[in-house]
């Protein structure tokens, strides 16, 4: 399943900016958030931003249209069939565990790697 594919900008806080101009800085920028969900997933899109190991939460980005909002969420506490990988989404998020999500991207990258550089493409069993 492909990740979702929006994409919006966070604008810094106002209490950054006003701290940015007070100390003579640069003005800080907006920063890009891509959504993290599968394609198909109902509501807001998401994106972590950083994780407090401590309470096992994180704070994430979340927006529909132009208007984001950060929320600290628990981690899912899925793990797929193998035991290995946590999902590395929220609890409750509306789509398939990250495990069955496929960044385009980045497969498109991975195959044009693996058609260039053979040796160095994961084989199976290995």
């Amino acid at each position: 399943m492909d990740q979702c594919t929006a994409v919006t900008l966070l604008p810094p806080p106002d209490f950054v900016l006003r701290l940015a101009a007070a100390d003579g800085g640069s003005r800080p920028e907006a920063g890009h958030l891509l959504c993290e969900l599968a394609a198909d997933h109902d509501g807001d899109h998401a994106m972590a931003l950083w994780d407090d190991d401590t309470n096992r939460t994180a704070v994430w980005a979340r927006w529909r249209g132009e208007r984001a909002t950060l929320a600290e969420l628990a981690w899912c506490g899925a793990v797929e069939d193998r035991g290995e990988d946590a999902c590395g989404l929220f609890a409750g998020h509306p789509s398939a565990h990250d495990w069955d999500v496929t960044d385009p991207t980045l497969a498109a990258v991975d195959a044009v790697l693996a058609g260039e550089y053979p040796y160095l493409a994961p084989r199976d069993g290995v």
